[in-house]
């Protein structure tokens, strides 16, 4: 016969099992008990311990957030729906301070530092522009996090995924002008360090998902603003087009 026993506070002791009395109080070993005997508690001898020791279960936290933004500019001669068809590598880079080109569709972004609970995060995106019939996608590559010892522990106990879907359409106040629309969708998972284990899941997935909607709600128009400066630095034919953007938020 075997018992799967928890172990917390457990004390066995039979007057039939001569040297056999110890306690266990480890939280997270079982104890597998085995005896043999008749089906009297008071004659069964204990023939086999086994200590379980498996692996704490970690809490993990799903964060998310999601916007869409639009931004109305007015069309110059040369046609919005040109620059949109350009390739990655003829956009200006919009803020020279936090991204940079790694080759013609990949960037590296440096998002501002984060506050969370007690902690200040520093992401550092990789991603992708990818050209769509009307616009393009900017897809998350990597996510790497900058900042105190506990942060910089995280990277390995994480995940992240972000779409950045850029178009543009007709305005229906005008017909000289066009709006530039971003549809954004950003998911984290990470695994609970022990630091801030206390803090109920439900508690930090619902101010994880606020920090990731406040940033949305800066980063996004702020991006359509800047792209929308861009097109009309290309229209006018500003071949140079220097960077846009100071880093600041």
């Amino acid at each position: 016969m075997a018992l799967l026993l928890p172990a917390r506070g457990l004390s066995f002791s039979s007057r039939d099992a001569v040297g056999f009395s110890k306690s266990f109080s480890r939280p997270s070993t079982q104890m597998r008990l085995q005896f043999s005997g008749s089906r009297e508690i008071s004659s069964w001898k204990p023939v086999k311990a086994v200590l379980d020791s498996s692996p704490d279960v970690r809490q993990r936290a799903k964060l998310a957030a999601s916007r869409v933004e639009k931004y109305v500019i007015k069309e110059a001669e040369k046609p919005l729906a040109d620059y949109m068809r350009l390739p990655a590598s003829q956009y200006s880079v919009l803020d020279a301070e936090r991204i940079e080109r790694v080759d013609e569709n990949t960037f590296r972004c440096y998002a501002p530092r984060l506050k969370f609970f007690s902690f200040e995060v520093g992401p550092v995106l990789l991603v992708r522009v990818d050209e769509q019939p009307d616009g393009c996608c900017i897809r998350l590559l990597s996510c790497t996090l900058e900042g105190s010892p506990l942060v910089v522990a995280q990277n390995e106990k994480f995940t992240a995924s972000m779409v950045n879907r850029v178009s543009y359409r007709d305005s229906a106040e005008s017909s000289s002008e066009k709006e530039l629309i971003s549809d954004t969708t950003i998911e984290v998972t990470l695994e609970i360090p022990g630091a801030v284990s206390i803090i109920p899941r439900e508690a930090i997935e619902g101010t994880g998902s606020q920090v990731l909607a406040q940033v949305l709600r800066v980063t996004v128009p702020r991006f359509l603003a800047q792209l929308g400066k861009d097109y009309n630095a290309w229209a006018t034919g500003d071949s140079s087009r220097k960077p846009l953007g100071t880093g600041e938020l």
